[in-house]
């Protein structure tokens, strides 16, 4: 059988009134200009409640709401994070009380040592990989190193031999230490180190045993920061593959033991959507006992942003 050009007969078509549909978008809804010198408190206040702007108000609301019950705000941190300058703003937040614990790969260890020792990081990899430098700063691969072994050898995690070796110390530019700061404030950082990822892990000084025994010791504190988040917040900022798969293996953990998180927020904030970080932090922790959000745009605008919100007065300014 072949069909024709026959026309559609309109003439039973039914219609309604415009007023009566349920619709998507409505004017109470819509962004508001903002005056000049306006607050953030009023810029908040005026964005549009759809998509984006009203996932960034809820997840303001989550964690300024976790921070006023303890219900624990947990902060998985990258290293571009840390390398684009946000270890002062971090450093703010841990000190409001909007840090409970710290989760950080090999990498952010790595430029925030750096940085407390000397005020800098990130060296050129295009500059220095073809002279066969790349990697092999002397105070990074040595000191860092000893500090993890040592640490691990006294029965540590990483992040508790690294946060230790800023202990009783004062390095120059210490105060932009997110490291420092948690040793400083007694905030938990655990580390999740893959083997081979890390320049440190090209120096002889690197002790693969005590990176491995390190680093699990680390996942275990992190499930038991985890299994506490019963209408927390844990953020993802800047890891698209260890973290999230770290983060999911917790939840796994805290709930096989028969904790629920109940309320559980989750937050993916990042300049690309990415499929462990979508999936691992976003969707599959949240689906039957939280909200999952995931905000897309760069570190150095996206967190500052967070931060200046989460500081605003409450309610229209």
């Amino acid at each position: 059988m072949t069909f024709g050009y026959d026309d559609f007969d309109l003439t039973g078509i039914r219609t309604y009134p415009l007023k009566s549909r349920e619709s998507k978008a409505r004017v109470e809804d819509f962004a508001r200009p903002c005056a000049a010198g306006a607050t953030i408190a009023a810029w908040l206040d005026a964005l549009p409640n759809a998509l984006a702007a009203a996932d960034f108000k809820a997840v303001v609301r989550a964690m300024q709401e976790a921070r006023e019950r303890d219900a624990g705000i947990v902060w998985g941190v990258g290293a571009h994070v840390i390398k684009t300058g946000l270890g002062p703003v971090l450093i703010d937040l841990m000190e409001r009380g909007y840090v409970s614990a710290i989760a950080a790969n090999g990498a952010t260890i790595i430029h925030d040592f750096e940085i407390a020792l000397v005020g800098a990081t990130s060296e050129d990899v295009d500059e220095s990989l073809g002279r066969g430098r790349f990697g092999m700063a002397e105070e990074t691969g040595r000191l860092l190193n000893a500090a993890i072994s040592d640490g691990v050898a006294a029965g540590l995690g990483i992040g508790q031999s690294v946060t230790g070796f800023f202990a009783g110390r004062e390095p120059q530019f210490g105060r932009h230490s997110v490291l420092a700061t948690a040793a400083r404030l007694r905030i938990p950082v655990t580390v999740h180190v893959a083997i081979g990822t890390d320049i440190t892990h090209m120096h002889p000084a690197a002790s693969g045993a005590a990176l491995g025994d390190g680093s699990l010791r680390d996942f275990r504190y992190f499930v038991s920061n985890v299994a506490r988040l019963e209408r927390g917040v844990y953020l993802n900022c800047g890891s698209a593959v260890v973290l999230p798969e770290v983060f999911l293996k917790a939840v796994a953990l805290a709930r096989n033991a028969g904790l629920a998180l109940d309320g559980l927020t989750t937050v993916n904030l990042d300049f690309i959507r990415s499929y462990r970080a979508q999936t691992n932090v976003v969707s599959r922790p949240t689906a039957s006992a939280g909200r999952g959000y995931s905000l897309v745009g760069h570190h150095e605008i996206m967190i500052p942003l967070l931060a200046a919100a989460l500081l605003a007065p409450a309610g229209p300014a």
